[in-house]
């Protein structure tokens, strides 16, 4: 005989009534924790413009990587040589009116030489290199030149390169250009619109030139050496996003 289906108890009642409470609960905190929206406005009207700047400045200090290298069938006595010549080169530099703390150690480095066959070690290379930041550069070429002529031979100039010790301001002008710029542009697009420039939405920056590399020096040099700083230049991108109304 067909067996009747047995009504449900009331403890299954007040689960189904629980689960039913949480599952509201949950959505009513979703509802009201909710925040505002990070989707654009379809019916905000915006503008954006990438604006350039910069400024150019005289570089006050020149940086000079010079290696004193020896070549020795020992390698005791290749490194020996090497950390003697610069030290006599660092003394030269400091009694020169270099200060010691613009002096800094780059490579210490000694390195096998092998025969043909590639299989035998024939000698070794020492190397010994170091920055030489001259902040008066009325002193550079003659800085320049003792090095060369207290290494000797030994010598090897790696790399001039000219700097700005500080750049703050130059940065901050190169900055307001860009700015200024992309303004300009922005008010002419509101313009050509028909419309007004409203609050600024977002900027971007990025930099601007590359700074121009170290100049690749020979690897020995008269000790008059003709050096003009030239100018350098600090630029910036910005990208603003305006409103408009």
């Amino acid at each position: 005989m067909p067996i009747a289906a047995r009504p449900k108890s009331a403890s299954t009642k007040l689960i189904a009534f629980a689960a039913a409470g949480i599952a509201a609960a949950a959505l009513t905190s979703c509802d009201s924790q909710a925040g505002p929206t990070l989707t654009p406005d379809a019916d905000t009207r915006q503008v954006t413009v990438v604006g350039a700047g910069q400024v150019q400045g005289t570089p006050d200090t020149l940086t000079v990587n010079a290696s004193m290298e020896f070549l020795a069938p020992d390698a005791t006595a290749a490194m020996n040589q090497t950390n003697d010549r610069q030290r006599a080169v660092i003394d030269a530099l400091v009694a020169a009116g270099i200060e010691r703390n613009d002096l800094a150690t780059t490579q210490a480095d000694l390195q096998p030489q092998y025969d043909s066959d590639s299989t035998s070690i024939s000698a070794y290379r020492a190397t010994n290199s170091i920055n030489v930041t001259i902040r008066d550069l009325d002193l550079a070429s003659d800085a320049i030149g003792l090095i060369v002529s207290t290494g000797g031979n030994a010598t090897r100039i790696n790399s001039i390169s000219y700097s700005i010790e500080d750049d703050s301001q130059l940065v901050r002008d190169a900055r307001a250009r860009a700015f200024e710029d992309a303004k300009d542009r922005a008010g002419q697009y509101a313009q050509l619109s028909g419309l007004n420039l409203g609050k600024v939405i977002s900027i971007s920056e990025s930099a601007g030139p590359t700074p121009p590399q170290p100049m690749q020096a020979p690897r020995a040099m008269e000790a008059a050496v003709p050096l003009e700083p030239g100018q350098q230049t600090v630029g910036f991108s910005v990208t603003v996003i305006w409103e408009l109304s």
